[in-house]
């Protein structure tokens, strides 16, 4: 009964987070046109940043003395969560948050592809299989063509792209690194990035209802690191990671309440074969790490 009690918590808090990182990223978006968009992440990760610091030296979770190669890991993962915060958010900016969050959600698949060739991970033909499937149903959000296609796709798919390097450059940090002291180190690294690009912009003082969003966001953000790392701590992994994909449910209702966008048919459809393969995908992971601890 604990057990099921702590993996419960463990999904309640999985929602928890990617309600708080989905609405973040609406209230970004919220910014694009009123507020230069290097500026806004800026200011947003002006105010996230020493949050994060607070929060890490309240858990005990700040601590930089890490071997060279850690360092190496940190740095890599930090530039490539760089690279993720710009393509994304400027995605974001230019197109509908439910068809940019629905790419996102390929991620599993890609972590698992890149760890087949890259990493030499064990990957069977059941997980090949749904790896292809899942980036069919990418295909038919992207739809490339001269109708559904454009640059703010790719760079959605980039940022799928860099958010897997991170993803992996994370797996390979030793275990007595800490997870806070990783996330202020990628927070740093973003903010000072959108600093020196909104120097190439003319800057706009936000109103009460910019400054409102922006804060709002900087909390938000906060809120799910704070609820990723609760979930990791409660509950087990391969049960409550699937409860990632409750995002995408919440980016289409902002998308159309918000927004007022509904995505089409094929995006849809191509959402649903992404999250149903991803969520397999982990399934049969769990199920191979089953069978290698029980040999």
């Amino acid at each position: 009964m604990g057990r099921w009690t702590d993996n419960t918590r463990g999904a309640f808090l999985m929602m928890l987070a990617m309600a708080s990182f989905t609405v973040n990223d609406a209230c970004i978006k919220s910014l694009a046109g009123h507020v230069p968009f290097f500026q806004a992440v800026f200011l947003r990760g002006a105010a996230t940043v020493p949050m994060l610091l607070l929060l890490a030296r309240a858990t005990g979770g700040l601590n930089f003395r890490y071997e060279r190669r850690d360092w190496g890991l940190v740095a890599l993962r930090s530039l490539a969560e760089v690279a993720a915060a710009y393509f994304f958010l400027t995605a974001l900016f230019n197109m509908p948050i439910a068809n940019a969050t629905a790419i996102l959600m390929a991620l599993p698949l890609a972590v698992t592809l890149a760890g087949a060739l890259f990493l030499g991970e064990a990957v069977g033909w059941r997980r090949w299989l749904a790896i292809a499937v899942g980036f069919l149903g990418v295909m038919l959000i992207v739809r490339p063509g001269p109708e559904g296609f454009n640059i703010y796709s790719v760079y959605a798919l980039l940022t799928v792209a860099c958010v897997t390097v991170r993803d992996l450059a994370a797996r390979r940090l030793s275990p007595d690194v800490r997870s806070l002291s990783v996330a202020v180190a990628g927070a740093l690294a973003v903010t000072v990035f959108m600093g020196l690009g909104s120097l190439s912009e003319p800057w706009v003082m936000p109103g009460a209802r910019e400054a409102a969003l922006l804060l709002a966001a900087a909390v938000l953000i906060n809120g799910g690191y704070i609820f990723s790392i609760m979930t990791m701590r409660v509950g087990e992994i391969a049960v409550v990671t699937p409860f990632r994909y409750t995002g995408l449910v919440w980016a289409l209702i902002l998308g159309l309440v918000v927004f007022g966008d509904w995505p089409s048919g094929l995006t849809l459809l191509g959402a649903g074969l992404v999250t149903t393969t991803g969520i397999y995908t982990l399934y049969r992971e769990r199920r191979v790490e089953e069978a290698q601890s029980s040999a």
